[in-house]
């Protein structure tokens, strides 16, 4: 009886830790891409997704805008005028 009892419980602890691998969100400002098998899927919209854990692989794409400082340069009009 105890053999059986530690049995369900180590097959519910690897249910559970397969379900963890199965589930990704992609946020609202994200997309995912899905690849299976290393072959594209398609485009992943925003939401909870289930992937096949050793299968598929989702790789999320931020949208978000991505501002980054640049150094100011001069510029020489047709005039030779230096702005």
């Amino acid at each position: 009886m105890a053999t059986l009892i530690i049995l369900v419980m180590v097959l519910v602890v690897l249910v559970l830790i397969g379900l963890a691998m199965a589930i990704r969100i992609v946020r609202q400002y994200e997309r995912g891409v899905l690849f299976r098998f290393g072959r594209l899927v398609g485009p992943r919209e925003p939401g909870l997704r289930f992937i096949v854990p050793v299968v598929d692989v989702l790789h999320r794409v931020s949208l978000r805008i991505v501002t980054m400082p640049i150094q100011s340069q001069g510029i020489i009009t047709r005039d030779n005028v230096s702005v």
